[in-house]
């Protein structure tokens, strides 16, 4: 599997790559939220309405709510997430991506050491992994991450820019995935970010699990 350290590019010819969401899209439950309610109980209840009305940037937030946790409860970090179901029809859906020969690239705007903790080897079936690091070396977390961006810790648009093709197709679910839906050809939405995208009449397919994106992919690309 590709690190996003490695940044390997897709070739230019590629025709399509899709690029999906991991907290409240690949798992059931908004994982990285409840965390951060978890260990940052009061600081989380103050931000995250700040965050979601978008009068207060993910990058900002997130950074102050996870540099808010001893480094000590890293650990309790990673069991925390152990365990979390995944929406059904993933690996369907990753079949059909391998057969139609179009990558599969996990953009979270969450901790990497989650994403790993829940998929387990199921993550190697993505060409690329992008998510938030952690340096647990001092006396609290510290944030770090290769693709911060104005307003984002990992800047999707960024990494769509990594991987040109002539369709990027985008499955998210909440604000971290606002930017990422509003550059792709053509989005998968749900709960929060369908309603930021009806906002701004940014066309959408509503769906609940992977099994919907794989038929509506089936018949699209057939």
């Amino acid at each position: 599997m590709t690190d996003n350290k490695q940044k390997s590019l897709i070739p230019n010819d590629r025709q399509r790559v899709v690029f999906c969401d991991f907290d409240g899209t690949i798992t059931v439950e908004e994982t990285f939220v409840a965390m951060l309610k978890h260990f940052a109980p009061e600081l989380s209840s103050q931000l995250m309405p700040e965050m979601y009305a978008r009068r207060l940037s993910l990058r900002s937030g997130v950074r102050q709510l996870l540099e808010s946790i001893p480094s000590e409860r890293y650990g309790e970090i990673v069991e925390f997430s152990r365990g979390q179901l995944m929406r059904p029809g993933l690996v369907e859906l990753l079949d059909f991506l391998d057969e139609q020969k179009v990558p599969f690239a996990i953009v979270s705007g969450g901790l990497r050491i989650m994403v790993e903790a829940v998929m387990g080897d199921l993550v190697h079936r993505a060409i690329a992994l992008y998510a938030v690091d952690l340096d647990a070396s001092g006396p609290c977390l510290q944030v770090n991450s290769e693709f911060e961006g104005d307003t984002e810790l990992v800047s999707k648009v960024r990494v769509m820019g990594l991987h040109p093709a002539e369709e990027q197709v985008a499955i998210g679910d909440s604000l971290t995935d606002f930017n990422m839906a509003l550059q792709a050809s053509s989005v998968f939405a749900r709960d929060r970010l369908a309603e930021y995208l009806d906002e701004q009449q940014k066309p959408y397919t509503k769906w609940d699990n992977f099994f919907d994106v794989l038929e509506n992919l089936s018949q699209k690309w057939s």
